[in-house]
């Protein structure tokens, strides 16, 4: 084979070699775009979930919690979250803060 066929025949394999990884990065940009389009739905879906769990809580859920809590021996530390909501008493935290309240009054924990 002639140096120039040879020379001729490795133009053409690269060229071809150009475009399939062209054509594979095209296919991995692809995928990348529907991975980040599901993984945006499943975050969305979770928020939209934790919202939804957040909006359930009534005060009859909190005052539950917090009397649990307090037969267990944790009234000096519920009275104290409940002064870091500005409240004296459950009925004055606002409802949005339910959820936050729920959280720290399920921590309590013996040490």
């Amino acid at each position: 084979m002639k140096k120039t066929d040879l020379l001729e025949q490795i133009s053409k394999d690269l060229k071809s070699l150009a475009s399939n990884l062209d054509k594979l990065l095209a296919l991995k940009l692809d995928e990348n775009k529907n991975e980040e389009s599901s993984n945006s739905k499943v975050k969305k879906s979770a928020l939209a979930n934790k919202e939804a769990e957040e909006k359930e809580i009534s005060l009859e859920d909190v005052r539950a919690v917090l009397a649990d809590k307090s037969r267990l021996g944790f009234t000096k530390q519920i009275k104290e979250i409940l002064k870091s909501f500005g409240a004296n008493k459950l009925s004055d935290v606002s409802t949005s803060d339910y959820p936050e309240l729920l959280k720290l009054a399920r921590e309590l924990k013996d040490e």
